[in-house]
């Protein structure tokens, strides 16, 4: 049931060069941050936050060797794969499966078209079997949304997709989707805002761009969360709250970045055609971030 995979796993930012090549020395002082000072359970590499609807196989194939050798077989590492076709998805996770990752979070098709539900379906069948990998469903694309049931029936019925990464904010459905499917598939929480109270309703953990921005207060929340303590858990999801408001913007992997930096961690630059954080949202990410304590 893949129950290694719980608990704070933070996706990644990617981080770039001024000529938009990867900046390999800074991915590997991350990864090593992240596996030998913050402690985390697990990482997730090559998605939203990561940027991985920018990457090339080739770049995914790259960023998952450097961060798989850092992590040596201690933690499980999650490969992101962002793409609209199920013959390009394929492709992508065959050119990482030899090097070891413990699952695949694959999001639905991003482009404009929903294919029906039965389609769906058979599309993480296809992606599934053509991969031979465990998949996690990044579910977070707006017109291409998995309801709680249709999520439930393909973890159900199609061997290889073992969980939902339950991503836009939207708490309800995460409260539906652990009832529903139970401990039948594991249930990761991207709903930044209120990661306490899906601690608090069961869910098996989270990936979220705040677990890379400040990895070390997550680790703190899910620790007091499963002691108990409720009264630390909630004290840092009110700490914690301005800081996703702050850099809750259309340029989300910047700003995380941004954080990163503030907090002396190399963080390199976004991809094109996105920018670093703006003049006007850096003193408030700032302020946001000097009153967790992490300044």
């Amino acid at each position: 049931m893949h129950e290694h995979i719980f608990g704070i796993v933070p996706p990644m930012t990617t981080p770039f060069t001024a000529d938009g090549t990867i900046d390999e020395a800074a991915l590997q002082a991350d990864a090593h941050y992240m596996f030998d000072v913050a402690k985390v359970h697990g990482v997730a590499i090559c998605g939203s936050t990561g940027e991985g609807h920018t990457l090339t196989t080739a770049e995914t194939r790259r960023i998952t060797e450097i961060v798989v050798k850092e992590a040596k077989g201690r933690i499980p590492v999650i490969t992101g794969i962002i793409t609209d076709s199920t013959a390009l998805a394929i492709e992508r996770g065959l050119a990482v499966k030899d090097l070891g990752v413990a699952a695949l979070q694959i999001t639905p098709p991003h482009y404009l078209f929903r294919p029906d539900d039965d389609t769906m379906l058979k599309h993480f069948e296809a992606l599934a079997k053509g991969t031979g990998l465990p998949i996690l469903i990044y579910n977070v694309v707006p017109w291409c949304y998995l309801s709680p049931q249709l999520l439930t029936r393909i973890i159900d019925n199609v061997e290889g997709v073992i969980g939902v990464k339950q991503s836009a904010g939207d708490m309800k459905m995460l409260a539906d989707l652990l009832i529903l499917l139970g401990n039948r598939g594991r249930i990761m929480s991207a709903v930044d805002a209120l990661m306490y109270p899906s601690f608090v309703l069961g869910s098996h953990g989270a990936i979220a761009a705040m677990l890379s921005a400040v990895p070390t207060l997550y680790m703190e929340m899910w620790d007091a969360v499963q002691n108990g303590d409720h009264a630390r858990g909630r004290a840092l999801h009110e700490k914690l709250l301005p800081l996703w408001n702050a850099i809750f913007t259309d340029n989300l992997p910047a700003n995380v970045k941004y954080c990163m930096e503030l907090t002396g961690r190399p963080a390199g630059l976004p991809r094109p055609p996105m920018p670093p954080t703006s003049a006007e949202r850096k003193p408030l990410i700032r302020a946001a971030l000097q009153a967790t304590g992490l300044l």
